[in-house]
């Protein structure tokens, strides 16, 4: 660690120490505690340790409880397999939005692993609580349930219906617009289609705080919730990586300062849709 460097207060503690030379420590101290009230302690330390007084202010900061300023150390550096693969995604800028529709990336809710529901319903089914079915939909189309939203930390009935369904609301944590940006325009129509209806991108929420992220990435939106940012911000990098798509450096930097804040974490487990080959 390094002292942070003071000069300002110099003349005031630098006479401090001269006037108190061949006295005894208890005097010494007394001096420069006074001269700690005049000059702030931190610029008295600093001086101090250039000026020969360093022993003694050693002493002043273990019986008043203060000490000399240190610098703060640097910022831990992310560790795990989310900070490995960020650590792999091309940082690029974001390219046109030109050209983009949801329609790029296929049918809304298809039910892309052929289970016979489609995609939102199978959301659904996997993010709620004590969920209810329609009647003679094979256990398809959910009527009612639970959500415990982890964008919020608020517990949330869903009822489907007009006006009601709206509550609750499948979120792409990787927005297809900003897919769109970095890298899923070159990608081929199939795999847009699986991105557009993986379950790895997809996470039932609370409606409204969907609607405020909107198509923003990392850089820009996280969830309110801090402790879940972790969790949050790996499966971005998880979706990423599995459909080759890059990150802003803005983006890159705000993902791997939450990182660093939760070591060793890693990226989830997905075994539902294949990547693009």
């Amino acid at each position: 660690m390094s002292v942070l460097p003071s000069p300002r207060r110099r003349p005031i503690v630098a006479g401090a120490c001269r006037s108190v030379t061949g006295r005894r420590d208890v005097e010494i101290i007394s001096s420069v505690r006074k001269t700690a009230a005049r000059a702030a302690l931190t610029m008295a330390t600093v001086t101090a340790l250039t000026t020969g007084c360093a022993s003694v202010l050693d002493q002043v900061a273990v019986t008043t409880g203060g000490g000399p300023v240190l610098a703060a150390p640097p910022p831990a550096a992310a560790s795990g397999d989310a900070a490995s693969a960020l650590a792999a995604l091309p940082v690029k800028g974001r390219a046109p939005k030109t050209g983009y529709t949801r329609e790029q990336f296929g049918p809304a809710w298809a039910d892309v692993d052929r289970n016979g529901c489609d995609t939102r319903n199978d959301m659904l089914k996997r993010d709620l609580d004590g969920e209810t079915f329609k009647p003679r939909t094979h256990d398809c189309v959910v009527l009612t349930g639970t959500l415990n939203d982890p964008y919020t930390g608020k517990t949330i009935a869903f009822t489907r219906g007009q006006g009601t369904s709206e509550a609750v609301q499948i979120d792409h944590v990787i927005a297809l617009s900003d897919a769109w940006q970095k890298g899923a325009q070159q990608l081929s129509p199939e795999a847009r289609r699986s991105l557009g209806n993986d379950p790895l991108n997809l996470m039932a929420v609370d409606g409204p705080t969907n609607q405020g992220k909107g198509d923003g990435d990392a850089a820009t939106w996280l969830p309110p919730v801090r402790a879940y940012r972790c969790t949050y911000v790996a499966r971005q990098v998880a979706v990423k990586a599995k459909y080759r798509l890059w990150v802003t450096q803005a983006e890159h930097d705000a993902i791997n300062g939450i990182l660093a804040g939760c070591p060793g974490q890693p990226l989830p487990s997905d075994s539902t849709l294949p990547g693009p080959q």
